[in-house]
């Protein structure tokens, strides 16, 4: 049997797979409740599954609806990535793009070789820093687009772009002692802050025994048993594992990354931060 399946399709069922529900999926893509299920029916009966699970309040995967998220995301960003190559095969000009060195480390080596490979032309300008000092440099014009961690309830604007937990992080075989020795970057640095906030009001005695700049030094420091620190749920290394429930340490609020770029961006510029937002979204989950 053929199997045809359009962007709609694919938007409607990664939007419901990421809200859990219809109506917030429905609001996201611009499309009613019922046009939506309508979809998500028709691609249903065209992979011969059921993708969700509809016995509980929210809606969730089906084993098979887990396998075709990956398929899913990979497809339309196969299709952004086809239009935006022929679309201006020969642009160029020049991007200065700021991002936090973790999140650049882990998740964007391949979706910059991805538009340098697409828009070999373009001279892609990359600074990597703590996020208060690329927040400082965009508001002065030294940067087109940068990716900032931010506290979804403090902070606005943007887009946003990543969402994930944080958890207290400590070598393997480490034992936190009751006044907690600390490794983290130095001022400003946000989780810094939500972790120092975290533990004063949790009336939980600490030092900060080591501070680096770098996300290398920050996990050379902990691996060497100079104390714990504040990590990405999902971008923890070997060596090092997390802890919280054996420590009674308190709850970190999850960590938001927003994607801003100025209000006049060339137009290589502009399709740079749609590669950037469509790449995360492809791969996040």
């Amino acid at each position: 049997m053929s199997f045809f399946v359009d962007t709609l399709q694919l938007t409607s069922f990664v939007a419901i797979a990421e809200t859990g529900t219809f109506s917030q999926a429905a609001a996201k893509v611009n499309r009613t409740q019922s046009a939506l299920s309508l979809q998500i029916k028709k691609l249903e009966t065209q992979l011969g599954c059921e993708l969700f699970d509809r016995t509980g309040r929210r809606v969730s995967l089906t084993p098979e609806g887990e396998i075709f998220l990956g398929y899913a995301r990979r497809m339309i960003q196969l299709q952004w990535e086809a239009f935006s190559r022929l679309r201006e095969p020969d642009i160029e000009g020049e991007i200065r793009f700021g991002t936090p060195e973790d999140f650049a480390t882990h998740y964007l080596p391949d979706v910059l070789a991805r538009f340098r490979q697409h828009h070999p032309r373009v001279q892609l300008k990359v600074a990597c820093d703590l996020t208060l000092n690329l927040m400082d440099g965009f508001h002065r014009g030294e940067y087109d687009v940068i990716l900032a961690k931010r506290d979804p309830q403090r902070v606005k604007g943007g887009t946003k772009v990543w969402r994930e937990p944080l958890v207290w992080a400590a070598a393997d075989g480490y034992q936190p002692e009751e006044r907690l020795s600390l490794v983290l970057s130095p001022q400003p640095c946000i989780y810094r802050a939500r972790a120092l906030a975290a533990l004063d009001r949790a009336k939980r005695s600490w030092n900060i025994s080591y501070t680096s700049p770098s996300l290398a030094g920050t996990l050379a420091a902990v691996r060497a048993g100079l104390g714990i620190t504040v990590l990405p749920a999902h971008m923890i290394p070997p060596g090092i594992h997390p802890i919280r429930k054996e420590t009674k340490l308190p709850h970190l609020a999850d960590s938001e990354v927003a994607l801003m770029k100025k209000d006049q961006l060339s137009r290589i510029a502009e399709i740079f931060a749609e590669h950037v937002v469509r790449s995360l979204e492809s791969i996040k989950g």
